[in-house]
């Protein structure tokens, strides 16, 4: 049982290092990137905030300038913001992770 264990460690600590360890490049662009540092609760309730304002906005037609509202909100840029402020490489490492600690306990209910 502890070699299982162990494996599924070196496993683990491989797949952190792949995702953690590598610092993004700097790439030269016209683009500033802002880099908000909050923990991953966090950043899913501002991205499911700023999903729940868009729906509003375009419920009550915020997004189109008239006589009343002189002040759109742009919705298309909120959402390209969401897109930014994904973590996808966060959520495939976890997948990775969930590959590991439930697929083999899956595997060792399959033996039994």
């Amino acid at each position: 049982m502890e070699i299982n264990e162990t494996k599924k460690l070196e496993n683990l600590e491989k797949i952190i290092g792949k995702y953690f360890n590598n610092p993004k490049s700097a790439t030269k662009s016209e683009f500033y990137t802002a880099q908000i540092k909050i923990n991953y609760y966090e950043l899913g309730c501002v991205i499911t905030n700023m999903i729940k304002m868009c729906i509003l906005t375009i419920d009550n037609e915020g997004h189109i300038i008239s006589s009343t509202n002189k002040k759109a909100v742009n919705v298309s840029l909120m959402l390209e913001m969401v897109l930014e402020m994904f973590p996808l490489n966060e959520f495939e490492m976890l997948g990775e992770i969930n590959e590991i600690f439930i697929g083999d306990s899956h595997n060792s209910e399959e033996k039994r």
